[in-house]
């Protein structure tokens, strides 16, 4: 009974199973025809539209304006175009459609899948070639409104041209006949716009509205600049050139040179292009004429700035000039009073030859700048150089002579400091031999037994080191490169002795005072015994330094950390 019961849950199971897998295939070719339906009826949704596009309409409209063999000839290819979308591409595509629908009816959603791809490309290539069929038919229905408001537009600006022309007459004087004939060339051409209209001629009239655009845009120009040229041209530049003239002239009778300016040159050609703007307005043409007479304007303008600068500059001249003068004659003094005071440390001191040769250089620089300055004060009396040339070569040579006067200075101090240096070295001599005495000062007091071979070697170092220092001080003239070099050895050598002593007393000293200490534990520890033996052999052979180091490890294993009160109690 049990068999025969799992046996029936197991086909249970399995049927069951069997079931579902069933129901999935059901709900997923059911979805797959639900979206290839869907994208069926997009891609009919999409091919309707392209019928619907409206250009039956446009196409209607350029048929009623046909009126040329150009326009109609243009119709003619207009029309096999639509034709063919409409008798091969639609049906083609419908066709197309209605085989996907039976795919996808039978169940071939795979080759329906395919086919609708397939479809949807071409659908898009008929689709775009009806686009531009009506963008090339709407050039021509939409030209007629995009001409109409271009001339409107332009009938605007003209009426302004006209309305400001005769309200302002009197500014045009001389070319009332040119503006008339500009006026009346612009009235034939708006006649001409209005009968090639009616004529739907769209051609000619893309040509008149082009021609009406230039025309109307060149006489507004004229218009509008030609009180602004008159005004520059008549009354503002020539007041400007008259000031100039007047500015120039005074500047010179002051003994000014600004011939570098080239006045009289570029007063000629700007009044030449001022004539030639107006020849050119004599036939309304006002290209850049503004521009051209602001550019001269400007030009004079910046002439005032550049007067400025030469009154400026012959400040400065005279600043630099007294100035240089002054320099040059204390750099002469002061060359002459070192030039002898080298006479006198030259018995005293070994002066090097770089030191001699600097003064000698000084001196040529000294004499050039002079050479250089007379040319210029020479120069100003012939007023032939400008003073703003003379100002930047007064200013080169006051930045020489300011080098110069820099190499002076450290001169100075170079000569200056071999006496200074003399007088440190003697110092530093007494300084060095109080080091020495407290040095063997400190040996004495101490009292040690026996000094080691080392010390004596530095104690003779030490005397011979300033025995040199003494030399060279002796000697006539002194070397102070050398008395430098004996005194920093010297030092060294006495300094290294001292250190030697101050190191050689506290050694003794400790190592005397831990075998002190050390001796009462010499009855109660036979090692201690031993090692103060040895410890006192070592201290009476000089080697302190053993000495000390026998009779510390000694008492540290006794009495850790003694070393430390040892030192404290021999410092204090």
């Amino acid at each position: 009974m049990s068999n025969n019961m799992a046996i029936l849950i197991a086909i249970s199971i399995y049927l069951l199973g069997f079931i579902l897998i069933i129901v999935t295939i059901y709900l997923m070719e059911k979805n797959n025809k639900k979206k290839l339906e869907s994208e069926l009826t997009r891609l009919e949704t999409l091919k309707n539209l392209i019928i619907s596009s409206g250009i039956l309409t446009e196409m209607e409209k350029v048929k009623a304006l046909i009126n040329s063999e150009t326009l109609e000839n243009m119709y003619k290819k207009w029309e096999k175009r639509y034709n063919t979308i409409e008798k091969e591409d639609i049906p083609r595509l419908t066709d197309s459609l209605l085989t996907c629908e039976e795919l996808i009816e039978n169940k071939k959603y795979k080759e329906a899948g395919y086919e609708l791809a397939k479809t949807e490309i071409d659908i898009y290539y008929v689709k775009t070639d009806m686009e531009l069929l009506l963008e090339d038919v709407k050039e021509v229905t939409l030209s007629e409104e995009r001409n109409r408001n271009a001339v409107t537009k332009l009938k605007s600006i003209y009426r302004e041209v006209v309305n400001k022309y005769t309200s302002n007459i009197n500014d045009y004087k001389g070319m009332e006949t040119r503006i008339d004939l500009q006026f009346e060339n612009i009235n034939k051409l708006l006649s001409a716009f209005e009968i090639v209209m009616e004529q739907n001629n769209y051609e000619e009239v893309g040509k008149i509205v082009h021609a009406l655009d230039d025309l109307i845009k060149n006489i507004k120009i004229v218009i509008d600049e030609t009180p602004t040229v008159i005004l520059l041209g008549k009354m503002v530049i020539p007041k400007k050139i008259n000031d100039i003239k007047a500015t120039a002239n005074k500047m010179k009778k002051d003994g000014y040179n600004i011939e570098y300016i080239n006045l009289d040159y570029n007063i000629e050609e700007s009044e030449k292009k001022i004539n030639d703007i107006f020849d050119r307005l004599k036939m309304l043409n006002l290209s850049d004429s503004i521009f051209e007479l602001k550019t001269i304007l400007d030009y004079f303008e910046s002439l005032f700035g550049d007067f400025d600068k030469e009154r400026h500059a012959k400040k400065e001249y005279e600043e630099y000039m007294n100035s240089i003068q002054n320099k040059l004659n204390r750099l002469s003094s002061v060359i002459k009073n070192i030039y002898e005071e080298v006479s006198v440390l030259k018995e005293t001191y070994a002066l090097t030859n770089e030191e001699l040769n600097t003064l000698d250089v000084i001196s040529k620089e000294i004499t050039s700048e002079k050479d250089s300055f007379k040319q210029i004060n020479d120069r100003t009396l012939t007023k032939t150089i400008p003073y703003s040339r003379l100002s930047n070569d007064c200013e080169l040579i006051s930045v020489r002579i300011a080098k110069t006067e820099d190499k002076l200075e450290s001169t100075i101090k170079s000569l200056g400091s071999l006496k200074e240096d003399e007088y440190r070295a003697r110092e530093q001599l007494t300084e060095i031999r109080t080091i020495l005495k407290d040095a063997k000062a400190k040996i004495k007091s101490y009292k040690i037994p026996v000094l080691p071979k080392n010390y004596f070697v530095e104690l003779s170092e030490a005397k011979e080191g300033i025995n040199e220092i003494i030399t060279e001080l002796d000697k006539k003239p002194i070397v102070i490169s050398d008395l430098n070099t004996r005194v920093d050895t010297g030092r060294d050598l006495v300094l290294k002795l001292y250190t030697l002593s101050s190191e050689l007393t506290k050694t003794a000293g400790l190592a005397e005072m831990a075998i002190v200490y050390a001796n009462r534990y010499r009855s109660s520890y036979k090692e201690m015994d031993m090692t103060l033996e040895k410890s006192e052999k070592e201290f009476l052979n000089g080697d302190y330094k053993k000495s000390l180091e026998m009779t510390l490890n000694a008492l540290n294993r006794i009495e850790p950390g003694i070393h430390k009160k040892l030192i404290s109690a021999f410092e204090s």
